[in-house]
């Protein structure tokens, strides 16, 4: 796998010699304020929620085909895209790294630190929004295999060499809390029946210039607490795809070869009454409290 993270310096050196699309995928407010040089802000990578019916997909595909080739995204470029930092926006520049993957986009990497690391290297902002020119932004069906819908995700419940694996804060992850927006915001809370758990914030670390990823063996280890390994094949989710994006892109870095994304995530599951959850502590804690 080619590095998909790049680093404030190498990014500065890269935009000099290769075509390259920056997005900001932060809100227009906080890109207003100051953004590297030339970047377009794409926010609905962060807010757009889908679901995993046909429909659904198809939806979400023809929005970022649409918005991807607005910000001049041919298939020559590499897209850089970019958050305020690792851990600040619930894994938002990987939000848009697995939508440009699911699309079969060729070229995309993640500034790792996001706009916190750029300033921190005194790289310079700017307040100019540019005007990029519309392209025909390329698709390649045969990359949709990295999503699955609700029908999968409930067919591996019955799997136990898929890992099922949840990344969502504690609170949601008990039952405490159906969202990071609010506790309430979905109609149920809970966790996918025999889901496994690790936090998302745990594929990082905290460092002098803030959060980054942690080492591939490190992040092996944090699989391997849960007994995952380079060959299981795993199924992430999380409330919307956001987080989920940050662990997987942790995972395929860290060589877990088959790596799935359940994009509707607990957004969608939690709506469907029909489909099954547990609920409180998982079952080994229950009987030991």
């Amino acid at each position: 796998m080619t590095d998909v993270l790049i680093t404030p310096i190498d990014l500065a050196a890269f935009v000099k010699s290769e075509p390259t699309v920056i997005i900001d995928t932060r809100n227009p407010e906080a890109y207003a304020a100051g953004h590297l040089p030339g970047a377009v802000n794409i926010h609905e990578i962060f807010t757009y929620l889908a679901t995993s019916t046909p429909e659904g997909l198809a939806e979400l595909k023809s929005k970022f085909i649409e918005l991807f080739g607005k910000a001049g995204l041919s298939g020559a470029e590499t897209a850089v895209i970019y958050e305020q930092s690792m851990n600040s926006g619930f894994g938002q520049s990987c939000r848009g790294y697995f939508l440009l993957t699911f699309l079969g986009y060729p070229k995309i990497r993640v500034l790792h630190g996001g706009i916190d690391a750029w300033i921190a290297a005194k790289l310079p902002l700017s307040m100019e929004t540019p005007s990029p020119k519309t392209a025909s932004f390329p698709v390649d069906a045969s990359a949709a295999g990295v999503i699955i819908d609700a029908g999968e995700m409930l067919a591996a419940i019955g799997d136990p060499a898929i890992a099922k694996l949840d990344v969502r804060d504690v609170d949601e992850w008990i039952g405490e809390s159906s969202s990071p927006y609010g506790k309430d915001f979905c109609p149920r809370k809970g966790r996918i029946p025999g889901a496994k758990w690790i936090e998302w914030y745990r594929m990082m670390k905290p460092t002098a210039e803030g959060p980054r990823f942690k080492s591939k063996s490190e992040i092996l280890a944090e699989c391997a607490s849960v007994g995952i390994t380079p060959q299981t094949p795993v199924y992430l989710y999380c409330f919307k795809g956001a987080r989920a994006s940050n662990t997987l892109l942790a995972l395929k870095d860290a060589g877990v070869e088959n790596v799935k994304m359940y994009f509707g995530s607990w957004n969608e599951w939690s709506r469907d009454p029909a489909l099954p959850i547990e609920e409180g502590y998982p079952a080994p804690l229950a009987k030991s409290a």
